[in-house]
């Protein structure tokens, strides 16, 4: 079992915080690690009849557009997850849940450096409204519709290379 003995800020962004952290073995051995705090992310996996509702929108740590699911940090102090991925759902999607979110998973996306995690649900009732973009990348996406047919070969192909989409729409798939 390792227990915490110190950490130190080295770093700390509007949404992300680099530490340094110390950890003691039973044994009484120490280990130095840095790891990114993270203020968390949902993300949600939008179906309307038999197709999946997807965003294309730059990524600057890739250099790439990236075809997603719609998805949004935590940043809203004391925002419920279900309302901050009905938020994103709207921004980015231009789709207004009307009915229950389904919880999919929650994940770690890159645990062996970060505490980021991400909670991925499946919104079933959406009904069409404006697109709210909230950042610079937003305002370039483009929204795509896929047949859910067609996920496994556009993953296979690497069209499809985000890890959260991989995860929601594969978990989609077989909960539909």
């Amino acid at each position: 079992m390792f227990r915490p003995v110190r950490d130190e800020v080295r770093y700390r962004g509007p949404f992300l915080t680099v530490v340094g952290a110390t950890f003691a073995t039973e044994d009484g051995d120490e280990i130095v690690r840095e790891y990114l705090r993270h203020t968390g992310a949902v993300a949600v996996v939008p179906v309307v009849g038999d197709e999946v509702v997807l965003v294309r929108q730059f990524r600057a740590a890739v250099g790439r557009d990236l075809l997603e699911i719609p998805a949004g940090l935590l940043d809203v102090e004391g925002e419920d997850r279900e309302v901050a991925a009905a938020r994103e759902l709207e921004e980015e999607a231009g789709l207004r849940n009307v009915g229950e979110l389904e919880l999919l998973t929650t994940y770690y996306p890159t645990a062996g450096m970060a505490d980021h995690q991400v909670w991925i649900y499946l919104a079933r009732a959406t009904e069409p409204c404006a697109v709210r973009p909230a950042s610079i990348e937003e305002q370039h996406m483009t929204i795509e519709r896929i047949a859910l047919d067609a996920v496994p070969g556009l993953i296979e192909s690497g069209e499809i290379a985000d890890g959260k989409t991989i995860i929601g729409l594969l978990l989609a798939r077989d909960r539909l």
